[in-house]
C-alpha cells in the first residue's frame, strides 16, 4: 500500500510539473503572439483579396485552402527550420528575412502598377491561364500561400524571439500555440470577412425584425465597399511590412542609417503635433516603410522581369528536358 501510495505521489507530483508547464507554454504563446500583432493584422489585411471576383460558393473552399497552407508554412517548414537556425546559424536569419521582405515589396509593387496599368500582368501570372477560373483559382491560391510564407516567417521569426531562452522542445512547443492560434484567428476573421455579404443577405430576407433586416441589407451594399478598402490595405500592407522588414535588416546587419533617419523624423513629426504622438510616431514610421517598399518593389519589377524570370524559366526549362530524356 505504501507503494502504492509513493507511485500515485510520483504520478501526482508529474502532473503537476506537465500542468506547469502546459501553462508556460500557453503565457509564453501569448506574449510570443501579442509581440507579433502588428504582422497578423498585416496577414489578415492581405488575404481577402484573393477571394475577389470569385463565386460566393467558392469563396470559403479558398479560404481553407489557404488557411491549410498557411499552417503547413508554419508548422512544416518554419518552425523546425526557425529551431534550427536559431540554435546553428542565428546570423543568417536577418538576410533570409531581407530577401522575404523584398518579395513582398515586389509583389505590392505589381499591383499599384496593375492598378495604374490595367494590361499589366503580374510576373507569376501565366498568361495563358488568366481567363480560366480552375487555373485562376489555383494561382490566386498558390500566390496567397506563398505571400503567407513570408508573413508567417515574420511572425515565427517575431515570436521565436520573445521567447525566454529555455529547451528546444519548450520553444518547439510555443511557436506551435503560436502557429495555430494565429492560423486560427486570422482566416476565421478572414472568413467572416469574406461571408458578410451572405450573412447581411440571410439576415435582410430572415430577420424578424425591421432593424434586423435593415442591417442585414447595410451589411450587402456595404460589403463591396469594404472589400475595396481591404484589398487597398492588404496592398498597402505587403509594402510596409516588406519595406519595414528591409529596414530591420539593415539595421541588424550595422547600415543604422536609413532606420534613425525614418525614427527620428516619424518622432520630430509626432513631438512638433503634441497629440497622440505615440500612434503619430507609428503611421509616420509605416507610411515611409511604406513608401520605401514601394520604391525597392518598383526597382525589382524590371529585374524579375529580365533576369530572374528568364533565368528561372531556363532552370525549369532543363529540368523538364531532363525529366523527358
Amino acid at each position: 500500500m505504501s507503494g502504492l501510495l509513493a507511485l500515485l505521489d510520483d504520478v501526482a507530483a508529474i502532473a503537476k510539473v506537465a500542468a506547469a508547464s502546459v501553462d508556460d507554454v500557453v503565457a509564453q504563446a501569448a506574449k510570443a503572439g501579442s509581440k507579433a500583432a502588428g504582422a497578423v493584422i498585416d496577414d489578415a489585411a492581405v488575404t481577402p483579396k484573393y477571394v475577389a471576383g470569385f463565386s460566393p460558393a467558392r469563396e470559403l473552399p479558398i479560404v481553407w485552402r489557404i488557411a491549410k497552407g498557411s499552417l503547413k508554412n508554419k508548422l512544416i517548414f518554419l518552425l523546425p527550420v526557425g529551431l534550427l537556425l536559431n540554435t546553428f546559424l542565428p546570423g543568417i536569419i536577418t538576410p533570409l528575412l531581407m530577401l522575404g521582405g523584398a518579395y513582398l515589396c515586389f509583389e505590392g509593387a505589381e499591383k499599384v502598377v496593375h492598378i495604374f496599368s490595367p494590361h499589366h500582368i503580374d510576373a507569376d501570372q501565366p498568361k495563358d491561364m488568366v481567363q480560366d477560373p480552375t487555373h485562376l483559382e489555383e494561382q490566386k491560391v498558390s500566390g496567397a500561400i506563398k505571400t503567407d510564407f513570408i508573413l508567417s516567417a515574420e511572425i515565427m521569426t517575431i515570436a521565436l524571439a520573445e521567447i525566454p531562452d529555455s529547451n528546444i522542445w519548450m520553444e518547439a512547443s510555443t511557436l506551435a500555440v503560436v502557429a495555430i492560434g494565429i492560423t486560427v484567428m486570422v482566416y476565421g476573421s478572414v472568413a467572416l470577412i469574406v461571408k458578410a455579404d451572405d450573412i447581411g443577405l440571410h439576415l435582410s430576407r430572415e430577420g424578424s425584425f425591421g432593424i434586423t433586416r435593415a442591417f442585414g441589407r447595410g451589411i450587402v451594399k456595404a460589403m463591396p465597399g469594404v472589400m475595396k478598402i481591404l484589398m487597398t490595405v492588404g496592398t498597402a500592407a505587403m509594402l510596409w511590412v516588406g519595406g519595414s522588414i528591409v529596414i530591420h535588416g539593415m539595421k541588424e546587419l550595422g547600415l543604422k542609417g536609413l532606420y534613425t533617419t525614418i525614427h527620428d523624423i516619424a518622432h520630430g513629426i509626432a513631438h512638433t503635433i503634441g497629440t497622440a504622438e505615440g500612434f503619430l510616431a507609428w503611421f509616420a514610421t509605416a507610411s515611409m516603410d511604406g513608401v520605401f517598399g514601394l520604391i525597392l518593389g518598383l526597382i525589382l519589377i524590371p529585374i524579375v522581369a529580365k533576369v530572374i524570370e528568364p533565368v528561372w524559366n531556363m532552370i525549369k526549362g532543363k529540368g523538364q528536358e531532363a525529366k523527358g530524356h
